[in-house]
Parts: C-alpha cells; sequence; structure tokens
C-alpha cells in the first residue's frame, strides 16, 4: 500500500514539475531569478499560515462533529483526517479517494464505521453548503469584476456550480424527504436490474440504501442540534475564508500593489469551482491554466505570473499532501465510544 501510495504521489510530483518546466518556456531566466529574489518572504509566510489554518478548521469540524460521543478525541487526531484527505484527493480522479481514506482514518482511532460514515457525510454536506453559498454570494458581489472572463470559462464555472448544487440538493432531500428519496433512489436503480446480475443488483441496492439511511439518522441527530449545526457551518465558513485569501498574499509577496481583496477572493472562488471538474488528481493542468488566466488582469509581468501560480500550487495542493504523508504514518490514539 505504501508503495502504491508513493508512487502515486511520485506520478503528480512529477506531472506538476512538468507543468511548472512548460510555464516557464518563454520567461526570461533573469525576470524570474530577479522575481523570486524581490519576493516579500513574509507575505509567503502568511499565505503557508492561512492553508494551515484552513487545515486546522477542518480538524475542529471534526472534533465538534465526534464530541457527543467520542469527548476525548485530542485535536491531534482530529488534525489526521483533513490532512488525510488532502493527500488521497490530491492522488485520486475528482478526489474521490478522500472520503474512503478519512473512513479508514477514523477506523483506526476505534470509531465504528457506521458513526463514522454519516460524520463524513455530514462534514461533507455542510462543506459543499459553504461552497456553494460563497460561490453565489461571490457571483453577487463581484460579478461585474469578473464578467468580462467568463465567456473564456462559463460553461465550465455554470457546469461545476450545477455539480456541486445538484449534490446538496440530493442530501438535502435526504434530510427533509427521506421517504420521498427512498422512493426516486429505488426507481432509479430499477433500470439497472435488467443489465446487472440478481445478486450484483442486489448487494448494490442494499449499500446504497444503507448509505442512505446511515445519513438520514445522522442527519436527525444534527437537525435536532442546530447550535452544532451553526457553529461547524461558520467553522467551514473561516476555512474557506483562510483558504480564498491565500492568492492575494502571494501577489502582495510579489509586490503587485493594486490587487483588491474582494476581487481576488471572487476570482480565487471561480478557480476552485472549475478545477473540482477535472478528472486528473489535483486537476492537473486545469487548475494552472484556470490560475494563470483568471489572475491575468493583475500581474502584467509573465515570470511574475508563473511564479505566483508556481507558489499559489505548491502552498494549496503540495503542501497539504505532503502534511497527510506526514500524518499518515502518526498513529493515532484509541478511543471508546461513550453514549
Amino acid at each position: 500500500f505504501r508503495r502504491v501510495l508513493f508512487r502515486s504521489l511520485l506520478v503528480m510530483i512529477l506531472i506538476g514539475g512538468g507543468i511548472f518546466f512548460y510555464s516557464v518556456q518563454g520567461i526570461s531566466y533573469h525576470d524570474l531569478v530577479g522575481d523570486i529574489t524581490h519576493l516579500n518572504w513574509w507575505w509567503i509566510a502568511v499565505a503557508v499560515l492561512c492553508m494551515a489554518l484552513s487545515i486546522c478548521c477542518e480538524g475542529f469540524v471534526v472534533k465538534e462533529l465526534l464530541k457527543r460521543q467520542f469527548p476525548t478525541y485530542s485535536f491531534k487526531d482530529s488534525l489526521r483526517i483533513p490532512l488525510i484527505e488532502a493527500l488521497f484527493n490530491g492522488i485520486t480522479p475528482f478526489a474521490s479517494g478522500g472520503q474512503p481514506a478519512q473512513l479508514f482514518a477514523l477506523l483506526q482511532s476505534g470509531v465504528d464505521a457506521g458513526r463514522a460514515t454519516s460524520i463524513l457525510l455530514m462534514k461533507f454536506v455542510v462543506y459543499q453548503s459553504m461552497i456553494v453559498l460563497n460561490f453565489i454570494v461571490c457571483l453577487f458581489l463581484g460579478f461585474h469584476l469578473i464578467a468580462d472572463k467568463l465567456h473564456v470559462m462559463g460553461l465550465l464555472l455554470i457546469f461545476g456550480f450545477l455539480i456541486h448544487l445538484a449534490v446538496i440538493l440530493g442530501l438535502l432531500l435526504i434530510m427533509y424527504w427521506y421517504d420521498f428519496t427512498k422512493k426516486i433512489t429505488n426507481l432509479c436503480l430499477h433500470p439497472f436490474k435488467r443489465f446487472l446480475a440478481p445478486e450484483r443488483y442486489e448487494k448494490y441496492d442494499k449499500l446504497i440504501n444503507e448509505k442512505i439511511d446511515n445519513f438520514y439518522r445522522e442527519s436527525l441527530q444534527l437537525k435536532a442540534n442546530y447550535r452544532l449545526l451553526f457553529k461547524i457551518s461558520l467553522i467551514n465558513l473561516v476555512q474557506l475564508f483562510f483558504y480564498y485569501i491565500i492568492p492575494f498574499f502571494i501577489l502582495l509577496a510579489l509586490r503587485v500593489e493594486h490587487a483588491e481583496l474582494l476581487t481576488v477572493m471572487t476570482l480565487h472562488v471561480l478557480i476552485v469551482m472549475v478545477i473540482s471538474l477535472f478528472p486528473i488528481p489535483g486537476g492537473a493542468g486545469g487548475a494552472e491554466y484556470s490560475f494563470s488566466l483568471i489572475f491575468s488582469a493583475f500581474v502584467n509581468s509573465g515570470s511574475k505570473l508563473v511564479l505566483a501560480m508556481i507558489i499559489w500550487r505548491i502552498i494549496t495542493y503540495y503542501l497539504g499532501m505532503f502534511g497527510g504523508m506526514v500524518a499518515l504514518v502518526i498513529k493515532p490514539d484509541k478511543y471508546s465510544k461513550q453514549d
């Protein structure tokens, strides 16, 4: 397992290195070295701190969701969950490995599978809700700032938003219209009965219905505790704020003086929405292209734009993955459930 993981990480580093190498083609070596020399490293440190705080916020969400049945669950072990999630999201297509990896990490701590699955589902739905909320607010506040760029990435942007919205609506249906959702799910699954072997169909049907039931049971507890729901939603908003503000400090580090905070954060929200559509792990290629395209409005120098993209990618992508490698080798404490 570790060998496969190391190889996957190495492949992503090589792909990233190839993209960085391609990006600097045609860029003056003298200009690039000059931009690196004149970097304000204090602002780079602030950007790194923001990424660390964003990950810490997600750790606090895990701790809050576990607090009722695992009151002694430490922040150290809670922090392992988002770090391991960052690692496996970064090396799997569509970030599909994050959820199973988090489940495995929680099982290592003694959290039972049913409880761990429910917690991760609730963490996911609140996080996705806050992403959609941020996107809508940023469009409302800053649409005029990005309107001239939407014609380039408009379809990808709309498609990404619709996918996130569909996921949220599906989970909300489970929370508030459970019986209706079960009927719709069974109706959608029924056509597959013709193409699948009976035992395989029954297996998938049972698995999907179990996940719906687990999520519904957990949602009942969360709906009954509005204070917890408000608290983790607020933490998620703070987490996203720290994440979305990172490019602003990178631009300050490059001594780009005309960058406006609201504009930069709005554009970063768009990038994150678009990246989620690329099937390549970490959105490699698409992330770098999106950043360069959108932030070219602030950076006239080609060398500074490439340098900003490289620093942004290292902080928001590779930093989390390397942190996940460290978290993976640290054994968590064992906890017992307290009803």
